[in-house]
């Protein structure tokens, strides 16, 4: 076992709110999603907003979505997203999610058993938008080497 494990934040602007007929599609999904990650070789823990008394959100603005989770391995993640059913809706996002033109993911690593929080994550992303991918925070397209 590693003593490190990958950190992810992914983030989405919606283009409604969460409740509207225009998210649906989207939101109909999530509890599948989320229950595919779960049990996907390589995973290791989420945020569930609601289930943790101490959880605070990153951002202010309820059409921000966020999924900050930890992995394994950058295999691990890549084969859920890019291998599995969570394909389907990285398809449809433009039908639920405004386009960004900044970088909405950062992987860091951090010691097995870690549970980062939002506001990690956001420090993490605005990082890389603001310097490029180091070890501090890096994206799936370059990966940063696990530490040893």
């Amino acid at each position: 076992m590693s003593n490190y494990q990958l950190a992810q934040i992914n983030i989405a602007h919606a283009i409604d709110n969460l409740d509207s007929n225009t998210l649906a599609g989207f939101v109909s999904r999530l509890d599948e999603i989320n229950l595919l990650a779960e049990s996907s070789p390589g995973y290791v823990w989420r945020v569930v907003p609601g289930e943790d008394p101490g959880y605070k959100p990153g951002y202010t603005d309820p059409r921000m979505i966020v999924n900050l989770s930890v992995w394994e391995s950058i295999e691990s993640l890549k084969a859920f997203v890019y291998q599995s059913t969570h394909l389907e809706l990285i398809q449809q996002k433009s039908d639920w999610f405004d386009a960004m033109n900044m970088a909405h993911l950062a992987l860091w690593w951090v010691p097995a058993g870690t549970q980062p929080t939002e506001q990690d994550g956001i420090e993490r992303l605005n990082y890389l938008r603001e310097n490029g991918p180091s070890e501090y925070a890096f994206s799936i397209a370059q990966p940063h080497p696990m530490p040893s």
